[in-house]
């Protein structure tokens, strides 16, 4: 089968989305499809036998790591070059529009998912008020799709309450070797804690931006003032976080990817994640195959995971 597969974040951008579908690229590639991938421009142009397309976009304002790439005639050649049996659009914003677009020009089937829960996005940057007219968008774009596809139980009830059609659930695992209690290591323990390796060691990984919440593991640390948090990873937010967890035991480690990841995980005490506008938060799984226990909002798809075990 030969896949187009419309993203608004790819390569080499860091995030549990791009993670979900570099390794779902991987997986068709090696099941003998072939997979176009269309994203904002970010210097890749094959990924695992795939070729990625890249289209000229700009930082957004509030999220300068995202590039909003615009619609535009180019994608249609490339279409009509690839052939694709299926189009693929994820999180249908901004270029998925124009893979929706030329699913029906082309009259070929179209498949949606639903990744980032943008609608509770809007209260963090104050923006409440558009929640229902952004509803209204998200309803019209993905009701023109065969089958729309969610990360958890939780959102396909969300979205089918809010009038988003033909739902259905898209299970995710992850890599059990590379997240593993195996990895834990002193050393890595050491690095996370600045040195302080017999100190309870609190970890949180994901983006630093303003939705996920960050603020919110503070009082722990003032409870548990031996206690210390790495927070790994990058975003918009770290400069306001630096000022808000200035006198704490506080660490930003930056981006850790593969093994190096897999230790994180294995080696802290406890994964602090209190973010309430996750789909499913891969995280999550990453850390609970890592054996570090988990400490999270009690919202979205995490509600589904603590029932499950």
């Amino acid at each position: 089968m030969r896949i187009a597969l419309f993203t608004e974040t790819f390569l080499p951008k860091v995030d549990g989305i791009v993670t979900r579908l570099r390794h779902t690229v991987d997986h068709l590639q090696r099941s003998g499809n072939q997979v176009l991938v269309i994203a904002p421009d970010g210097g890749i142009t094959e990924h695992k036998g795939a070729k990625v397309y890249g289209v000229t976009g700009f930082p957004l304002p509030l999220y300068p790591e995202l590039k909003m790439a615009l619609p535009r005639p180019a994608i249609g050649y490339a279409l009509e070059e690839f052939k694709p049996d299926i189009i693929h659009v994820v999180n249908p914003a901004v270029l998925g529009l124009s893979g929706i677009f030329y699913s029906k020009i082309l009259k070929i089937p179209l498949v949606a998912s639903y990744h980032t829960h943008l609608p509770q996005y809007l209260q963090h940057y104050g923006l409440g008020m558009l929640e229902g007219f952004l509803w209204e968008l998200l309803k019209g774009a993905h009701n023109q799709a065969a089958l729309n596809l969610c990360t958890s139980t939780a959102m396909v009830k969300e979205l089918t309450t809010h009038g988003i059609e033909r739902v259905d659930l898209w299970q995710r695992g992850v890599d059990t070797e590379l997240f593993h209690p195996d990895l834990a290591s002193v050393e890595m323990r050491s690095r996370l804690s600045k040195n302080h390796p017999e100190s309870p060691l609190l970890l949180y990984v994901g983006r630093l931006s303003a939705e996920k919440e960050i603020e919110r593991i503070k009082p722990i640390l003032e409870a548990i003032p031996e206690a210390r948090l790495a927070l790994v990873g990058d975003g918009p937010h770290r400069e306001a976080l630096q000022k808000h967890f200035a006198g704490t035991n506080t660490y930003f480690v930056g981006y850790l990817m593969g093994q190096e990841l897999g230790s994180a995980f294995a080696s802290a005490d406890a994964f602090i994640f209190p973010s309430r506008t996750e789909t499913l938060g891969l995280v999550l799984l990453e850390a609970m195959a890592a054996g570090c226990p988990v400490v999270a909002a009690r919202s979205g798809g995490f509600l589904i995971l603590s029932q499950m075990g």
